[in-house]
């Protein structure tokens, strides 16, 4: 099962992903099986590097010459590998001269855009068209959408056999490239896509493309389309429908309201109403035998009052002046 990759989210919920490549057995594309231990078309100058099959493989390539005995001790990401350095890195380079070309489907990958409030998810993939059929000319109804084109990207994928003895492990990696036009808004990388029935049958065709040939297929193209989903797809835990449902950007989600909250919004409402303001000579005066009575504030009239009051108290009791 395809894993996580920086940047790149392959498949995603509700989408199917699985790994095309050359090897002497059946075309039959329903039939999803494993690999023998070893690919024969590649190690049979006999066999024919034209026939094809369809198995699974797990995602972030693991060389053939990691001597480890866990592949997840693997030191470095290897889910995509840049074009650029395909032909210079050492985990890729081998496989890729050794012809261990796959092209990678899947319904489309998911990608984000930075944006100032978080990252806007996007959905990729083929333009589609009524009774599509997987690139080769075989319908798979049973296995894609009815009328599904998916996305055929370019891989490479090696085998590791564990140091100790044990099943053979098929890894592949996803060749990545500058993203075309339309597309460098959301993101600046993007997979590399093989447009087309013959982009595919030459990518998979070592024997008859040689390598040189076959890199000039890596480039970027404008044949896909988007649209933008829910943040949801942020979490691999959610798998639903609305994973990749369009959504109109700018359009606040309106929040689902609960038991508590509606109770809550039936108090606001009917407050003003139902509690009108009360007059200042109504609001409870509150005391306390804590708190002590405030004297009233002595004014100079007040004092020279007071003064006055006393003239007719004896002069033993008036104040002297």
């Amino acid at each position: 099962a395809p894993g996580s990759a920086p940047g790149t989210r392959l498949g995603g919920p509700h989408t199917r992903t699985c790994v095309w490549i050359c090897c002497s057995a059946s075309r039959e594309f329903p039939g999803i099986r494993r690999p023998p231990g070893h690919c024969p078309a590649h190690g049979d100058a006999d066999a024919d590097s034209s026939e094809q099959v369809l198995t699974t493989m797990r995602w972030g390539l693991i060389p053939s010459w990691f001597k480890k005995d866990d592949p997840s001790k693997m030191p470095f990401n290897t889910s995509n590998c840049r074009s650029d350095t395909m032909l210079t890195k050492s985990s890729y380079k081998g496989p890729l001269l050794q012809g261990k070309r796959c092209v990678v489907l899947a319904d489309g990958f998911y990608e984000w855009q930075q944006q100032d409030g978080g990252k806007q998810p996007y959905f990729i993939y083929f333009p589609q068209t009524t009774n599509e059929t997987v690139p080769g000319g075989s319908q798979c109804t049973e296995v894609w959408h009815t009328g599904w084109r998916p996305l055929t990207m370019a891989g490479i994928f090696d085998c590791w056999e564990p140091p100790g003895g044990g099943d053979a492990l098929y890894t592949y990696t996803i060749i990545t490239v500058d993203a075309s036009k339309d597309v460098s808004f959301i993101h600046h990388r993007m997979p590399a896509i093989l447009d087309g029935e013959e982009a595919v049958r030459k990518w998979l065709d070592f024997a008859e493309v040689p390598t040189q040939e076959a890199v000039k297929l890596i480039q970027p193209t404008e044949n896909v389309v988007f649209h933008p989903v829910s943040t949801i797809v942020n979490s691999v835990r959610n798998d639903s429908p609305e994973c990749l449902a369009p959504i109109e950007l700018g359009v606040r989600k309106q929040v689902k309201a609960t038991a508590s909250s509606k109770v809550m919004a039936n108090w606001l409402k009917s407050s003003p109403e139902a509690s009108p303001k009360k007059q200042e000579n109504e609001v409870p005066r509150w005391t306390s035998q804590f708190i002590p009575k405030a004297s009233p504030k002595k004014t100079s009239a007040g004092v020279l009052q007071q003064w006055l009051g006393r003239t007719g108290e004896p002069a033993s009791k008036r104040p002297k002046v």
